[in-house]
């Protein structure tokens, strides 16, 4: 968990620096990146222990 809060603070800030430096529009597009493929590797992981295990 500390790595996906970790992770979405790094996109955060590119995405900021990517908006207000002009010219470093591509740090916003690797911050958007780096935060929808967090979001997706969470997903995955999550769905993976949901998943309910046979009871004996």
């Amino acid at each position: 968990m500390v790595l996906f809060l970790l992770l979405v603070l790094v996109a955060v800030a590119l995405g900021i620096i990517g908006v207000a430096a002009e010219g470093l529009g591509h740090l916003l597009i690797i911050g958007i990146v780096l935060l929808v493929a967090d979001v997706a590797f969470v997903a995955v992981r999550w769905s993976r222990g949901a998943r309910r295990r046979p009871i004996r």
